[in-house]
């Protein structure tokens, strides 16, 4: 494989990119710091939000990020560089998954072509071989373009009446022009990894893919307020076995990737941005093996917003916001092993996900207990920033004290 340069994981329009995130501080620090990118340089503005759940909810938020007083900590391509190809160097600050407290949502089957592949696991109960004949039959079956369907509509009634007759009516088809998302939770507050970090596959899994998305990041009011890259690893033998068994398929140590920094919404980026965007997905392997694909954030069956009002309102808050993966249309069905047995990972996989205006988001598959644990969570967390002094450091809030 070749290398990855560090400008390549970054905006392509940097010099207007607002981007914040966070570092894994060594030396004195020894901890987790919220950083601000200015002009190409990284600085550390822990002081004036010591968590990005807090800078997320800042009345001033995007001041905050451009003008708050911060310690320099040098070049943002070296900072990646070192995410990229030197993680073992403890000696500089490691780039860290942009989020901490907050918990870590996903809406699954937003994209037609990733709710046909989902009826497919289904029915297949997770066995990759009977997949290619499956999809087929159902192409067959449907009959219809469903990327054209309005979830919720008349029309999508219409066509479950059909199916239901024909006995091809599934769970997926329900969440996918249904009118209700499905929004689960992903991962654990504190447990994404970031670029350039090691995900990771439960062993037991033997049919699985990146799923790449564009992950929003809201804040305790339910706004959208920025946005970044992430990988849903998913596991398609698992959950086809019982959609019961998704927290496993979805959940496990290293399975959830994102960054490399959260994008916020100003003048330059916003949510129309997001809307109109472009993500491509690059699979590397050791055995020589490439996919590639793009995807387009256009096709999306639901509205970004629509999405976020599904998961948070008056039926459920966040008081510490949260992050919220959009879906994906990528189930790669590339054939990798045999003829018709498709695409599953392969130990050492390179999985890189990327749009223009985010930057690129980079990892390395491995099993989940081959990498390192996840040992760092909220309590030390906040054990840390008392150490530091900096739990009273906290911004005005947007929020309205209750």
């Amino acid at each position: 494989m070749q290398a990855i340069p560090a400008h390549a994981a970054l905006p392509t329009d940097l010099a207007d990119a607002l981007l914040i995130g966070r570092v894994w501080r060594n030396s004195k620090i020894n901890g987790p710091c919220v950083v601000a990118v200015r002009h190409g340089q990284v600085f550390d503005i822990t002081a004036a939000a010591p968590t990005v759940a807090d800078l997320l909810d800042a009345e001033d938020l995007l001041h905050i990020a451009r003008h708050a007083p911060g310690e320099a900590l040098g070049s943002v391509l070296d900072l990646v560089h070192h995410a990229l190809h030197s993680q073992d160097d403890t000696s500089r600050p490691l780039l860290l998954a942009p989020c901490d407290i907050q918990p870590i949502k996903a809406c699954g089957v937003t994209f037609a072509v990733s709710m046909l592949e989902r009826v497919i696991e289904e029915k297949a109960a997770g066995d990759a071989a009977r997949a290619e004949a499956l999809r087929k039959e159902l192409q067959a079956s449907i009959g219809a373009d469903l990327s054209s369907i309005r979830p919720g509509s008349e029309a999508a009634a219409k066509l479950r009446q059909e199916l239901v007759k024909r006995n091809a009516w599934s769970q997926y088809m329900e969440v996918g022009i249904g009118p209700d998302a499905e929004v689960f939770s992903k991962a654990q507050a504190m447990s994404a990894l970031g670029l350039g970090a090691d995900v990771g596959l439960h062993p037991a899994s033997q049919w699985n893919n990146p799923e790449p998305e564009i992950v929003l990041a809201v804040n305790s009011c339910g706004e959208a307020v920025g946005a970044t890259l992430g990988n849903d690893v998913n596991l398609r033998d698992i959950e086809g076995r019982s959609a019961l068994l998704l927290g496993k398929a979805k959940d496990n140590n290293g399975s959830c990737a994102i960054g490399p920094f959260i994008r916020l919404f100003d003048e330059r980026f916003t949510i129309d941005t997001v809307r109109q965007a472009e993500v491509s997905l690059c699979i590397e392997g050791e055995d020589g093996f490439r996919l590639d694909g793009v995807s387009f954030m256009r096709e999306i069956s639901r509205d970004p917003l629509d999405l976020v009002q599904q998961t948070c309102g008056a039926h459920h808050q966040y008081p510490d916001g949260f992050m919220l993966f959009l879906g994906t249309m990528f189930s790669p069905i590339k054939d990798r092993d045999a003829a018709g047995a498709g695409f599953t990972h392969h130990l050492g996989d390179r999985v890189t996900i990327a749009s223009p205006a985010l930057g690129a988001l980079v990892n390395h598959v491995q099993h989940s207990d081959a990498i390192a644990p996840w040992t760092f969570g909220i309590r030390s967390l906040y054990r840390y920033l008392a150490g530091r002094g900096l739990t009273d450091s906290v911004p005005s809030s947007r929020r309205t004290a209750a």
